[in-house]
């Protein structure tokens, strides 16, 4: 039996998700922090905070889990980032693409 054109594109959905790389959910953010030692130029005014520190962050069963990062390592994480939401991506468009074809599916089969 000949392919649908929805099958033919789940199909090479399938295959690229075999290209990603390594998935990390969450997210990374560069912040700069008060030390909050007594006459630090943190606590001036105006502030002059410290940093730039790279934290990326998820939630782990509800919960806020924050991992603080060097910068070679914040750049790792934004590339497995960055592969979380293709891989994301592509899922999103398995999901519509699958409930087409299975509705079409199911209209075909008898109701008994």
């Amino acid at each position: 039996m000949a392919k649908t054109k929805t099958e033919t594109k789940y199909q090479a959905l399938k295959e690229s998700l075999l290209t990603v790389g390594y998935i990390r959910p969450g997210s990374l953010v560069r912040r700069f922090m008060p030390c909050g030692k007594k006459g630090c130029r943190c606590l001036g005014d105006p502030p002059i905070l410290h940093g730039h520190y790279y934290q990326w962050t998820r939630k782990v069963r509800g919960k806020t889990v924050t991992i603080r990062l060097s910068q070679a390592q914040a750049q790792q994480c934004d590339d497995w980032l960055r592969n979380h939401r293709q891989f994301k991506k592509i899922v999103r468009k398995m999901e519509t693409l699958s409930i087409k074809e299975t509705d079409r599916i199911l209209r075909t089969i008898s109701m008994g």
